[in-house]
């Protein structure tokens, strides 16, 4: 006879109700997680899109996506010329908030040389960029259609191409221009501006000025050497793809991740708390029949089990339900939530020693109960 069964029957509405309580803090829980794996996976989107070894940006900068980063945009020719390296290209990367028939839409416009590094990897609809000015390629979830026109500053954009998954770090869909229409784009004085500059005797002709040059290198050099060389010769500060990726996932989302945690870590004692009254609750209803389990002589180890297998029963369930919830409903989040197998192993360790933690709670009453109740009136 399992004691512990037979109690959750005996208060199932109010043990199922805890369940499902528990379980929504638990889905709570591992949003989070996936949230934040869900910020690495798109803070990383962008820079493992081109499959390139490189990163040269401006000096003493570790741009485009920390900090500010422009170079002239010569400075592919000199990357090419640099022994090992097999292609280069030059690329512009700029933020851009625009108008369409479903409202507004805030777009992450990468420029790119078509036929070198940097363009989009993986069309699922329509085609590459093939006209040297006013075409683009936009990512499915910018919600925009093959032959829609997009306006980007004073110009109007043919969407020709639809990539997936190509979004920033701040979860805006990722566009592909051309490098001229991007530069044009970012560097462009409005009318006003031009003539004021004209005015001042400046030179209103478009810059040419990137934000990065990235580049593949020869299987056959060390892309540690290359770089040395890059930095030593062109002046230039270089980043590895994989010191990229550090950038990314520590730097740029640095704060991101410590809030998640902080949230994180502030539900799992929220659950510990509830787990823990709950089961205190439990067992002080049950004081006579503890008592009377004392009195026949049941060892404590009965006694022990009993509320441990109740707060095991009540995370296990709970998990189970909050796994199931978050995994049927992540898809609807605005921004990409990644469940992965070791966080679901994790966690659900973690909900182990919670219970086994809360638990302690209602053991400690359980064991100062006296076998005299049992006999009271």
């Amino acid at each position: 006879m399992n004691l512990a069964l037979r109690d959750i029957r005996h208060n199932l509405g109010r043990f199922l109700l805890t369940c499902v309580g528990l379980s929504l803090l638990l889905a709570i829980v591992m949003s989070m997680l996936g949230i934040y794996r869900g910020l690495i996976a798109e803070a990383l989107t962008i820079a493992r899109a081109p499959g390139v070894d490189l990163w040269i940006v401006e000096t003493n900068t570790r741009g485009p996506f920390a900090e500010a980063s422009r170079l002239p945009g010569d400075t592919r020719e000199a990357v090419a010329r640099v022994a090992g390296v097999t292609e280069a290209g030059a690329l512009t990367f700029q933020s851009v908030e625009t108008e369409t028939a479903a409202g507004k839409l805030r777009l992450y416009v990468m420029g790119y040389e078509p036929g070198r590094p940097g363009g989009p990897t993986r069309i699922v609809e329509g085609r590459p960029i093939a006209q040297s000015r006013y075409e683009v390629v936009a990512d499915r979830s910018a919600g925009l259609s093959l032959g829609q026109r997009l306006r980007l500053g004073r110009r109007e954009f043919l969407v020709v191409g639809l990539t997936a998954g190509q979004v920033s770090s701040g979860g805006d869909p990722a566009v592909f221009i051309t490098l001229r229409d991007s530069q044009k784009l970012q560097f462009d004085l409005a009318p006003p501006a031009a003539r004021r500059e004209i005015a001042r005797g400046g030179n209103e002709a478009v810059n040419d000025i990137v934000n990065a040059i990235v580049a593949r290198v020869s299987p056959d050099v060390p892309v540690a050497s290359v770089a040395d060389g890059v930095r030593r010769w062109k002046h230039l500060a270089v980043l590895t793809q994989e010191d990229q990726e550090m950038v990314l996932s520590r730097s740029v989302i640095e704060r991101a991740r410590r809030q998640i945690g902080l949230f994180t870590s502030l539900l799992l004692i929220v659950s510990t708390v509830i787990i823990a009254l709950i089961i205190y609750t439990l067992t002080i209803d049950k004081t006579r029949e503890i008592a009377t389990l004392k009195l026949i002589g049941a060892p404590d180890r009965i006694i022990v089990g009993l509320i441990m297998q109740q707060a095991l029963a009540m995370g296990a369930i709970g998990f189970a339900f909050g796994i199931t919830f978050i995994l049927t409903i992540k898809d609807g989040f605005p921004r990409r939530v990644v469940i992965e197998a070791p966080d679901v192993a994790a966690l659900a360790a973690v909900v182990i020693v919670v219970c086994i933690v809360a638990s302690s709670l209602g053991v400690r009453l359980a064991l100062k109960v006296d076998p005299a109740t049992a006999l009271a009136g």
